[in-house]
C-alpha cells in the first residue's frame, strides 16, 4: 500500500552504520534502539522504531522486534539482520548493510546528478510553454484578436489553468510509478519493460539494476545465507521487473540441482559478462568477492551511460525549445499576414 511508511535509504544507511558502531563498541542492543527511537525522523518513523525498541524490551528476538514494525524495514534488511543475529555476527551484518545502502545512495546521487541539468532545462521549457499559453489572453484586447501561438487551443488564464492541471497529473503519475516500483506493484511492470528497451534510458537502467543485483549477492552470500533465500533477496533488491520476474525460475532451477550460473543462464535474461563472473566465482569458491568486483564495474559503466544519456537528453530539450521558437515565429507571421490580407482590397 502507498500509505504504509517505509524508511528511506538515507536514514536506513545511517541507522545501520550507527547500530554497527554501537554494537561493535559493546553497547546493549536495547540502548542502541532506544537512541534510534529518539532520533527517528517524523512521528510515523518514530512509531515504528519505538515498536522495535518496545518489543526488544519485552524480551522478543530482533527478528520478532523488526516484524513489529510491519513493512517499515525492507525485506533484505530484515533477513540479513536475522542471519547476523542467529550467527552471532550482528555488528558485522549491520556494517555490511551500511555499506550496501551507502552504495545505493551513491548510485542514486549519480543518477540524480546526471539528470539535474536536463531536468532544469525541461522545467524552463515547460515554463516557456506556460508563458506562451498565457500571453495571448493577457495582451489581446478581445477574444477575436488572440493568436494561438502553439496551436494547442489553450490561451489566457483558462488555458494556463488547464495546462497546469495537466502537468500536475503527469507529475503525480510519475511519483506513483516510482513508489509503485519501490513497492513492487504489478501494474508498474509493463511500463518498466517499455523503459527497459527504450534507447538512451534502457542502458543506464540495466546497468544500475545489475549493479544493485551484484552488490546484493555480495552481501547475502557473505552472510552464509541459504542459496535460494539469498538469490530471492538479491533479485528483489533490483526493484526491476526484468529481474524480479525471474525469481521463481531461478529458485526452481537451484532446487532441481543446477548451479547458480546454470539457473541464471537458463532464464536468458542476464548478460554474458555477468554469467561468466558467476561461473568463475562458483568454481573458485569466491562468488561474493566476484560479485563485489563486478558491482563496482557496473556502477562505473552506469555512471558513464547516465552521463551520455543526460547529454543526449539536454540536446533534445534544447531542440524542443528551438522548435517551439520557430513554431511561434511562423504562427505569429502567418496570423499577421492573414490580418494584412484581410484589410487589403482584392
Amino acid at each position: 500500500m502507498f500509505g504504509s511508511p517505509r524508511i528511506s535509504t538515507k536514514h536506513l544507511a545511517g541507522l545501520c552504520r550507527r547500530v554497527a558502531i554501537s554494537l561493535d563498541a559493546g553497547i546493549d542492543i536495547l540502548r542502541v534502539w532506544d537512541r534510534e527511537a529518539e532520533r527517528a525522523p517524523g512521528y510515523r518513523s518514530r512509531d515504528r522504531v519505538e515498536a522495535v525498541r518496545d518489543a526488544i524490551r519485552q524480551g522478543a528476538s530482533l527478528r520478532e522486534a523488526l516484524a513489529a514494525a510491519d513493512d517499515f524495514f525492507p525485506p533484505l534488511f530484515r533477513e540479513i539482520v536475522e542471519v547476523g543475529d542467529q550467527s552471532g555476527r550482528l555488528a558485522e551484518s549491520f556494517a555490511q548493510l551500511a555499506d550496501h545502502y551507502e552504495g545505493q545512495l551513491h548510485l542514486r546521487r549519480t543518477f540524480l546528478a546526471a539528470l539535474t541539468w536536463p531536468i532544469i532545462e525541461l522545467l524552463v521549457t515547460l515554463s516557456v510553454i506556460g508563458v506562451l499559453i498565457w500571453v495571448p489572453g493577457a495582451i489581446a484586447a478581445n477574444k477575436e484578436a488572440r493568436i494561438d501561438l502553439l496551436g494547442l487551443g489553450l490561451m489566457g488564464n483558462s488555458g494556463l489553468v488547464k495546462y497546469l492541471v495537466f502537468l500536475a497529473i503527469v507529475g503525480a503519475s510519475v511519483f506513483l510509478f516510482i513508489q509503485g516500483c519501490r513497492k513492487g506493484l504489478v501494474w508498474t511492470r509493463p511500463i518498466q519493460r517499455i523503459l527497459w528497451r527504450l534507447p538512451g534510458v534502457g542502458a543506464p537502467l540495466r546497468l544500475l539494476s545489475l549493479a544493485r543485483l551484484t552488490w546484493a549477492m555480495n552481501l547475502t552470500f557473505h552472510t552464509g545465507m541459504e542459496v535460494r533465500r539469498a538469490l530471492r533477496l538479491s533479485l528483489q533488491s533490483t526493484q526491476t521487473a526484468h529481474f524480479t520476474d525471474r525469481i521463481e525460475a531461478v529458485e526452481r532451477a537451484v532446487a532441481a540441482g543446477e548451479t547458480i550460473h546454470e539457473a541464471f543462464r537458463d532464464t536468458g535474461s542476464f548478460p554474458p559478462e555477468f554469467l561468466d563472473a558467476v561461473h568463475v566465482g562458483e568454481e573458485s569458491g569466491k562468488l561474493p568477492d566476484a560479485m563485489g568486483k563486478l558491482s563496482t564495474q557496473y556502477r562505473s559503466r552506469a555512471e558513464a551511460a547516465l552521463t551520455a544519456s543526460s547529454t543526449i537528453g539536454a540536446f533534445l530539450i534544447w531542440a524542443l525549445i528551438a522548435l517551439l521558437i520557430i513554431a511561434v515565429i511562423f504562427r505569429v507571421f502567418s496570423a499577421y499576414t492573414g490580418m494584412i490580407r484581410s484589410v487589403l482590397p482584392p
